[in-house]
């Protein structure tokens, strides 16, 4: 039997709110296809939303437009007619304070800059310059050349154009506002077979081929009637055995270390060589003197470089000069040295330089490792502390080669001029034929690094003679007792003397 509750002992039943009856799921079904309808809202195009959402045009279908023309790249069999044009390009708005001008003042770097053109064979020529580094990075500039011969001497020749011309960049990104170019002429028939006189013309273009850019045109080289002799681009002989081309000389040069070099390299190399040296500032009247005996005997060319200045280029732009000198003396020589004037270029184990040369005559170009010296270390005498060491050479007293092996050190190079179309500081990378760099049992050069600028003493430490074999230390290095270079000092001025006599500084 039921029992109820008693009267107000229990919690009185109440009736339950008018929102618990309601049913939830309408309610959230609405909310979502309002919010769907928002959000498509507001990714209507901007000029629909000009115009009523509830007008009638809007639900009318646009009407047909015609058929736009095929895109710019696409070839057409025939051109468009002016009303199609038209239509595809739009006209400039009209002139107005909203249309800006742009007003070019100057120029921040010449197209190219010349320094030498030079012939390369029956066919071929080369010319030498400087053009801006910006445009040939981020842009397509580009060459072509002509041989426009003589009007004078036949009046129904006519210019021909080069079969192909190519640009080398050989600064291997070094330049600064200015990159080295080296354009190759080649054509297809002999320019000037006839020796009537002629010249070729350089036309230097801004951009690519296509639409046609501005361009320069550049006299680049004249050849006068009569002046050109096919014999001299055949096989040897060689006006000379050996050619040195030398970098920018520039800083404040030591006079005596330019003297012992040249004497050196003269004796190395023999009496059929001949050393190419740039002015770019450090040929001080000293300096002059010192190479001045060997231009009068005809052993060495001094040529000014300094207006090289105005085109700032990689260090003195040696990457330009080594270029123009590689070319001017292309065949000159078989072989052709590059390396500095504080680097003395050294054969062990008594050999010549004819077998070595002889054993490396498969290659066109071959490398030459490095011996590094100390720039101010020297033995001091024992038996005569206060001993005066100013009349000994610098080669004669660093003695001094660091230890430290495996570690890559820059290598300096010899090339047979007639298979490069250009050069570097270090080596070529625009050759015919194969390069080899395992030449440390041939060949070597002892570098002095920092010693060419030093215009007082360069012993600036000594120290006891090491014992054989014995390491020295000096500033945290292993330096060995080396007097390679010291042995042939006696050798080498007494060359000096018989040759160009007695030198005073």
């Amino acid at each position: 039997m039921r029992k109820d509750a008693p009267a107000g002992g229990g919690i009185a039943a109440v009736p339950a709110p008018a929102l618990l009856c309601f049913d939830i799921k309408p309610f959230l079904a609405a909310l979502t296809v309002l919010t769907l309808l928002a959000a498509a809202w507001q990714l209507r195009p901007y000029h629909s939303l000009l115009d009523s959402p509830f007008s009638a045009a809007a639900c009318q279908h646009p009407p047909t437009l015609p058929a736009r023309p095929l895109a710019v790249h696409a070839k057409t069999a025939s051109a468009p007619n002016n009303s199609t044009a038209s239509a595809s390009t739009p006209p400039p708005p009209p002139a107005g304070p909203e249309r800006r001008q742009f007003r070019a003042v100057g120029s921040a770097a010449a197209l190219f800059v010349q320094m030498g053109a030079y012939r390369g064979g029956p066919y071929t020529f080369a010319v030498v310059g400087l053009a801006s580094k910006p445009t040939h990075v981020y842009g397509k500039p580009w060459f072509r050349c002509e041989w426009e011969p003589n009007a004078a001497a036949n009046a129904s020749s006519r210019p021909m154009r080069a079969a192909k011309a190519y640009h080398m960049l050989p600064d291997w990104g070094y330049g600064r506002v200015y990159t080295v170019v080296v354009v190759n002429c080649t054509f297809a028939r002999p320019p000037n077979a006839d020796n009537a006189g002629g010249r070729l013309v350089l036309y230097a273009h801004y951009g690519p081929p296509s639409p046609p850019a501005r361009h320069e045109r550049i006299v680049a080289l004249e050849e006068a009637p009569g002046a050109y002799d096919e014999a001299a681009f055949r096989t040897p002989p060689h006006r000379y055995d050996y050619l040195y081309c030398g970098s920018s000389l520039y800083g404040n040069l030591s006079a005596a270390r330019v003297r012992e070099w040249m004497a050196y390299h003269a004796r190395f190399f023999g009496p059929r060589s001949h050393f190419v040296f740039h002015d770019a500032g450090g040929v001080s009247p000293a300096v002059r003197a010192a190479l001045q005996p060997w231009v009068r005997a005809g052993r060495a060319t001094l040529q000014d470089v300094r207006a090289q200045a105005a085109y700032d280029g990689w260090y003195y732009n040696q990457f330009l000069v080594v270029n123009d000198c590689l070319h001017r003396y292309r065949h000159a020589a078989k072989w052709t040295f590059f390396f500095d004037v504080d680097e003395y270029i050294f054969l062990p184990d008594g050999r010549t330089l004819e077998g070595v040369l002889a054993e490396l005559e498969p290659y066109t170009q071959f490398t030459i490792e490095q011996n590094p010296m100390s720039s101010r270390l020297c033995v001091q005498d024992a038996e005569n502390p206060n001993a005066d060491y100013s009349k000994q050479w610098g080669f004669e007293k660093l003695v001094f080669r660091i230890s430290i092996t495996g570690v890559r050190r820059d290598r300096k190079y010899a090339i047979q001029a007639k298979n490069a179309y250009a050069t570097g500081v270090h080596m070529s990378e625009n050759v015919i034929g194969n390069t080899t760099h395992k030449t440390e049992h041939l060949i070597r050069y002892y570098h002095y690094h920092n010693t060419i600028n030093v215009l007082g003493e360069v012993c600036r430490e000594f120290v006891p003679m090491p014992p054989k074999g014995g390491l020295t230390w000096s500033e945290k290095t292993p330096w060995y007792y080396d007097d390679s270079m010291k042995r042939v000092a006696d050798a080498v001025r007494e060359f000096e003397r018989k040759t160009i006599g007695n030198v005073r500084l």
